[in-house]
């Protein structure tokens, strides 16, 4: 009998999805919790994944709670798998009193305390099975946790970097110049949904740091209309260097037309689906030594890893990058063959698989 899974998800990314379509396809009974109209539903419609519409409204939903209680018993799943913090407080409360394994899905570092009542509501919670840890700073975050004698079972967070293919990234790299972009300039970009500890203020002091004879720009993508950012912006010397395009459909594109790609965060970052993007366009990435990103970027090999908010050391990692397109070309290649080799998404669906055949070894 094959293992049958219950994912709540509000719709996943890309290789989320792919996930579920590979373990769909090795015979794993996967029935999925995605809303009507979220655009990557289609794609497990067309896989022949079974879905549920729906949209969990709020971490203590009554009616979603017995919406997913009777989908569990209905289906006699094995597995409740979560993959965010709505679905943890919703689904603990749904299959409570029902023979069923929890996993869970962490895609951040930290945020979470023994001293915060909603941690062990979620993530600390004594009843959830495996934490799937989306890089390994995350799972030695949860082993090294304070007090240790309040600790998780050191066997329960497990890493399974989320795996991509190379195809998914064939677009065209989009025409620069529409954002106020000059021909031949150097460009920096980063993507990211503006907060602190993005780092992003660094970037902006590295780009005023490089020296006068290298025509960068830094090309901003994705939603950064904070005020803070703005005031930054304003005080820097190369403030009409600094390009904000907004969110995009097409980031990725718009990542492979940059000469570099750079993410400066300085605290709890997982495994940035950005950097990864960038690098399977051949964009070498300078990074921060910070949660999963040392585990996509090897030093010196297919990109720099420099100290978390050092700006000086982000420039010197440009400069060097500007100075020699033998070096940034050659990165740019080993990034990509990084991403295509230890980051792939089949190897995903194979630990994922090998996890829940570890939990329910004689399904019936």
């Amino acid at each position: 009998m094959a293992i049958r899974s219950l994912c709540v998800t509000e719709g996943g990314d890309r290789p989320t999805i792919e996930t579920f379509i590979g373990m769909h396809r090795a015979g794993i009974g996967i029935t999925v919790t995605c809303p009507p109209d979220h655009p990557n539903r289609r794609l497990l419609a067309d896989a022949g994944v079974p879905t549920i519409p729906l949209q969990l409204k709020s971490n203590f939903n009554r009616a979603d709670i017995e919406a997913l209680r009777r989908e569990l018993i209905r289906g006699d799943y094995h597995v409740l798998h979560t993959f965010n913090s709505k679905a943890v407080t919703n689904g603990l409360r749904a299959c409570k009193g029902l023979p069923i394994k929890v996993v869970c899905y962490r895609g951040i570092v930290g945020n979470l305390s023994f001293l915060d009542p909603m941690s062990w509501m979620r993530y600390l919670n004594p009843r959830i099975d495996r934490i799937i840890c989306v890089c390994e700073a995350i799972r030695q975050w949860f082993l090294h946790m304070q007090p240790a004698f309040l600790r998780m079972p050191p066997e329960r967070p497990v890493t399974i970097h989320k795996g991509h293919k190379l195809e998914w990234y064939s677009d065209a790299p989009v025409d620069l110049a529409q954002f106020g972009v000059p021909e031949g300039a150097f460009v920096i970009g980063c993507t990211a949904a503006y907060r602190p500890r993005k780092g992003v203020e660094y970037l902006i002091d590295a780009l005023g740091m490089l020296p006068p004879d290298i025509p960068a720009h830094l090309l901003l993508i994705g939603r950064m209309d904070s005020d803070k950012l703005t005031k930054k912006i304003r005080s820097s010397p190369a403030a009409e260097r600094i390009h904000r395009v907004g969110h995009r459909s097409d980031a990725p594109a718009v990542t492979a037309a940059c000469n570099v790609f750079s993410l400066p965060s300085t605290k709890r970052e997982g495994l940035a689906r950005a950097i990864i993007e960038a690098m399977a366009y051949r964009v070498p990435p300078v990074v921060t030594d910070c949660g999963g990103s040392p585990e996509l970027v090897v030093d010196g090999e297919c990109g720099y890893v420099v100290p978390i908010k050092d700006a000086r050391a982000l420039a010197g990692a440009f400069e060097k990058l500007y100075r020699d397109p033998e070096l940034r070309q050659r990165m740019g290649e080993a990034a990509r063959e990084r991403i295509g080799t230890h980051f792939r998404n089949e190897d995903t669906v194979r630990k994922t698989i090998a996890l829940y055949e570890e939990l329910v070894p004689n399904p019936d």
